[in-house]
């Protein structure tokens, strides 16, 4: 068995969405679909993914790892550590499949179905081994991963999950359609009444949910966002206040509306008028970027699934440094463009300032040396930008140590593209800080230490092109 191949058996959406979830966290993937286009769409889940994916990071992803196609169950199952199946919803078709991934798949293999609705003693009833580990769409951005089964197997599956990003849920007790697609399925029975009473568009009910609590439920999720609502008295005010509510007769969730072809044609053609003059892959585009935005919002305060990114990041390898460190190397996520597409001039600057910020914890002078009362301010920045840098674009910076004298820090960090055109450079001035003393003082200790080994290693070294340049000043002829 590989310790990083997975087999993805079934390749639709969600199948996709796992080859791209594995593959670009480093783990080598075959994927076994007999289905003519099953190679085709999956290639354009994977163009989606690299430029999104990676845009949540402010650090480089594991290298790629290989894919392959395979005609041969048995060949795309060979090695796996991990298979899952992504097949459709029909109970007699899992169980042929899971008959054959239980009598060819590695004995550790762990084996999880993407099923959304199926309980593990149902895949399970002919003697299978698996269990449910259900995700959502896109796979490769939300994290949520439902695991419903087998102790045991469930806690190896969630360590592996959490290696590549994910937040795996682990479900108590097995229930028809496990937690998330149950909270799911009880708005959507209300929305289709809404829309079959004539209340509401499936437009205006999308709207309800963007402009209004679906922003709140990002961060804060059901239960937090009802106890805000109870201001300082909390959960209980709220409940005392709202509670009488639920015997109101509000809802229909006991009660389903003819799934007739006229309340189809009158959905769809809805959902027509509302989206239909984007194709499919434009809209998953348009949400992928909109998620990102969303997400890389979230880590700031490391709330919801940003919390999930923060974690992630932090457990990937470091870059190999040489004479001179690689302080970022990093997708530039979309949110960086402009309206020209390029990178925009002040996440030139944001760059710059997480290549200090590496440098920072390289020498120590990290988060706990920050609570300490300790650390660097910076003082003066020169931002050079030299090519156009655009969403996608691999960017990587390295950093020399121009000085050290006591207090003070002088660094030049050279930006280039995955193509090796160096895209800026910014020149920055630093001053060791006392917070409590509310003064400059040199650094100690063993922060002092590794900045003298830097600055060691960098003294040899040319000065850079560009190194002290001021606004306006002409390039030598």
């Amino acid at each position: 068995m590989t310790e990083r191949k997975a087999a993805v058996i079934g390749g639709g959406v969600i199948g996709g969405g796992w080859v791209a979830r594995f593959l670009l966290n480093g783990w080598d993937v075959a994927v076994y679909d007999p289905e003519p286009e099953a190679e085709r769409k999956i290639q354009e889940v994977l163009q989606n993914a690299r430029r999104s994916l990676p845009a949540l990071y402010d650090r480089a992803l594991p290298d790629e790892g290989h894919l392959a196609f395979q005609s041969d169950f048995g060949e795309a199952l060979d090695g796996a550590a991990w298979v899952q199946e992504s097949v459709p919803e029909r109970l007699e078709l899992k169980h042929q499949i899971h008959a054959d991934l239980t009598a060819l798949a590695p004995p550790n293999a762990i084996i999880g179905s993407s099923t959304s609705g199926f309980k593990p003693s149902e895949l399970t009833a002919q003697g299978a081994r698996v269990i449910v580990a259900h995700p959502f769409n896109p796979v490769y951005l939300l994290p949520l991963v439902e695991l419903v089964g087998e102790a045991g197997q469930c806690a190896d599956a969630a360590a592996i999950l959490r290696s590549v990003g994910m937040y795996p849920l682990i479900v108590r007790k097995e229930i028809d359609a496990h937690i998330a697609d149950r909270l799911l399925e009880a708005v959507w029975r209300e929305a289709l009444w809404l829309v079959k009473d004539e209340i509401a568009t499936t437009e205006e009910i999308d709207e309800a949910i963007r402009m209004g609590f679906g922003l709140r439920w990002a961060q804060m999720g059901l239960f937090e966002t009802y106890r805000v609502a109870g201001g300082e008295a909390g959960m209980k005010h709220f409940m005392a206040q709202f509670g009488p509510a639920l015997e109101w007769p509000w809802t229909k969730l006991m009660d389903v509306p003819d799934f007739t072809p006229e309340l189809v044609d009158l959905i769809a053609g809805q959902s027509d008028a509302q989206s239909g003059h984007l194709s499919i892959r434009a809209l998953e585009r348009l949400r992928d970027d909109n998620l990102v935005g969303i997400l890389r919002s979230l880590r700031r305060t490391k709330s919801g699934a940003g919390g999930v990114i923060v974690d992630h990041e932090a457990s990937l390898p470091p870059v190999m440094e040489s004479v001179l460190p690689v302080t970022v190397l990093r997708q530039v996520p979309e949110t960086w463009t402009d309206y020209n597409g390029h990178m925009n001039e002040a996440h030139y600057l944001e760059a710059g300032a997480q290549a200090s910020d590496r440098f920072m914890e390289m020498i120590g002078a990290d988060a706990a040396y920050i609570a300490s009362g300790l650390s660097y301010f910076t003082v003066e920045n020169h931002v050079r930008y030299l090519a156009e840098v655009h969403a996608g674009d691999e960017l990587k910076i390295t950093t020399q140590v121009l000085a050290t004298e006591g207090k003070k820090l002088h660094l030049f960090h050279s930006m280039t593209r995955g193509d090796g055109t160096l895209a800026a450079t910014m020149e920055t001035f630093l001053l060791h800080m006392d917070f409590q003393a509310r003064k400059s003082v040199a650094p100690q200790g063993a922060v002092a230490e590794a900045l003298a080994q830097y600055a060691a290693a960098h003294r040899g070294l040319a000065m850079p092109d560009g190194a002290g340049r001021f606004v306006g000043q002409r390039a030598a002829q």
